[in-house]
């Protein structure tokens, strides 16, 4: 005979299974704006678009010495690179990436900081892409990459991105790279895979700051100097 004490343990063990079920499936859905209903304004674009994929984090350890320190460049372009090849995967698989565009920057004699024609070689020779750097994007330059389901990639002052990304520390680096995956005109904010913080996937900036914060590696090579670097994005074309 069964008891009305197992009766209620199970109801419970349900129930807990269904919230469960339900809290999983609710979160992912908020991550995909895309699939909300959009406005297809005056020049051609929806109001709102967001690319979806895997995030990348630029420690994958949690060890934040060198390489890892300066490997946001890297990171970012795993981001992309994951995207387009449609492919998740684990740590080990990672790390080995990470290390073949660390060996073939060593083969180049450069420093842990890449510059963003620098990240387009790694992307070419590496990877298989082809690169195009834009010099003075507009925001509606980078929208029209999104909604083509392009990303783009910015190296930016992250002091600048502090202003809205607390989770950085030490007030935020001097120079960042990041990946932004989408866009939404009402709210006037960009989304990104912003690599540098555990709680960067998804993460959105508003236009202005995240406008105000793309700035390549000075060509001093003084990362102090980050706004004398020239306003620039990488895009990696298929």
């Amino acid at each position: 005979m069964i008891s009305g004490k197992t009766i209620i343990v199970s109801l419970s063990c349900l129930w807990l299974l269904s919230a469960c079920s339900v809290k999983e499936s609710v979160q992912i859905k908020t991550q995909d704006i895309s699939r909300q209903p959009t406005t297809i304004k005056s020049d051609g674009l929806p109001d709102k678009h967001l690319i979806s994929t895997s995030f990348v984090p630029q420690a994958p350890e949690k060890v934040w010495d060198q390489p890892w320190q300066d490997a946001c460049e890297e990171a970012a372009l795993l981001t992309v690179d994951y995207y387009y090849r449609g492919v998740t995967t684990d740590i080990p698989t990672l790390l080995a990436d990470y290390q073949k565009m660390f060996d073939f920057e060593s083969t180049q004699s450069w420093t842990h900081d890449v510059t963003l024609t620098q990240m387009a070689t790694i992307s070419a020779k590496l990877l298989g892409y082809k690169t195009k750097i834009v010099e003075d994007p507009t925001i509606e330059d980078i929208k029209a990459y999104l909604a083509k389901d392009i990303p783009v990639i910015i190296p930016a002052n992250g002091k600048i991105l502090y202003t809205e990304n607390k989770h950085f520390k030490s007030g935020g680096p001097w120079y960042h790279n990041l990946v932004i995956l989408g866009y939404d005109d009402n709210k006037s904010q960009f989304t990104v895979h912003d690599v540098g913080t555990q709680f960067g996937a998804y993460f959105k900036y508003s236009y202005t700051t995240l406008m105000d914060s793309i700035h390549d590696f000075p060509d001093t090579g003084i990362k102090e100097e980050i706004n004398d670097g020239q306003k620039q994005v990488l895009i990696l074309l298929k």
